[in-house]
């Protein structure tokens, strides 16, 4: 029985759009290809239009292990041990990175959160 584009179509609207950012991504590879703006925008307009592209994430505490949050804190920025040591210890809320991909904010703020800091989005 041969997959009809029904089924496809079928299957991608029941897909949430994290899923279809992947699967995406998955074709831009596969086939070596990049999707227009007009297919991205197509794929979840709704969300688009309320949640922006890019934020910035903030450090609103450090919690009790500031030397886990520190080490995160410069392999993420790319800052020296001092520099990271002294933004995680300065004044709060500080942001740590600006104008990132909501994708790339969640894997950083999922490492913040893990290491013991408290962290929200611009």
């Amino acid at each position: 029985m041969a997959i009809t584009k029904e089924d496809i179509i079928k299957a991608l609207e029941e897909m949430k759009l994290t899923e279809l950012n992947e699967l995406v991504k998955a074709i831009e590879e596969h086939f070596d290809v990049v999707a227009s703006a007009g297919v991205a925008v197509a794929a979840g307009p709704a969300a688009a239009d309320s949640a922006p592209s890019e934020v910035s994430i903030m450090l609103t505490n450090a919690g009790g292990q500031k030397v886990a949050v520190i080490k995160v804190v410069k392999e993420v920025t790319g800052l020296g041990l001092m520099d990271a040591k002294k933004l995680v210890d300065g004044t709060l809320p500080v942001a740590i990175k600006e104008n990132v991909k909501i994708e790339d904010a969640d894997a950083i703020k999922a490492q913040l959160i893990e290491a013991g800091a408290s962290v929200e989005y611009k």
